[in-house]
């Protein structure tokens, strides 16, 4: 009985398991992967550019995507010729699956919320898609920290350098 609270305190409070679904964060994240998702940490701070997390589908809260956070409340987003700028900062992304076709924005992430793309640009339903479009704080479960199976593929999942070289945004 101790240990069935334990472990529901833990799933609900700490940390969860997670199986990635699908192509779109190819080829950061394959389709069957399990991954650990850190609960706590967004309790303390909030989520930053480049975390990999895992939150609720607006348009089906029973559903859960996993997409990386481009761009945090206040930032400017415009995708040109495949570029991603964040607050006029080209990001370099060496972690997505292939060169991203269209354009989309500018826009401004409204307070509270977050943009987030799948790494496989060209086939995830992102917040370019109005079905998802900006993610809500309270939406976001969680922020995907060790892939652990298949064991030849454990590893910690960390933000890309490129996040750092983007300047804060003038919004307040």
């Amino acid at each position: 009985m101790g240990a069935a609270i334990l472990a529901l305190f833990i799933m609900t409070f700490v940390a969860r398991a997670f199986t990635v679904d699908g192509p779109s964060m190819l080829p950061t994240l394959e389709d069957g992967q399990r991954l650990l998702v850190d609960r706590l940490t967004y309790r303390f701070q909030d989520p930053q550019r480049g975390d990999v997390v895992v939150f609720r589908y607006p348009a089906n809260p029973r559903q859960h995507f996993i997409k990386r956070i481009i761009a945090i409340p206040g930032d400017e987003v415009l995708i040109s010729r495949g570029t991603v700028y964040v607050n006029g900062v080209a990001l370099e992304e060496p972690y997505i699956a292939g060169p991203m076709f269209g354009s989309f924005g500018p826009v401004v992430v409204p307070p509270d919320s977050y943009f987030v793309l799948g790494d496989n640009r060209n086939n995830s339903e992102d917040s370019r898609d109005r079905r998802v479009g900006f993610v809500p704080r309270d939406h976001i479960i969680g922020r995907a920290i060790w892939r652990y199976w298949p064991l030849q593929d454990m590893s910690i999942i960390r933000a890309p350098a490129t996040f750092q070289l983007v300047p804060s945004s003038a919004a307040p």
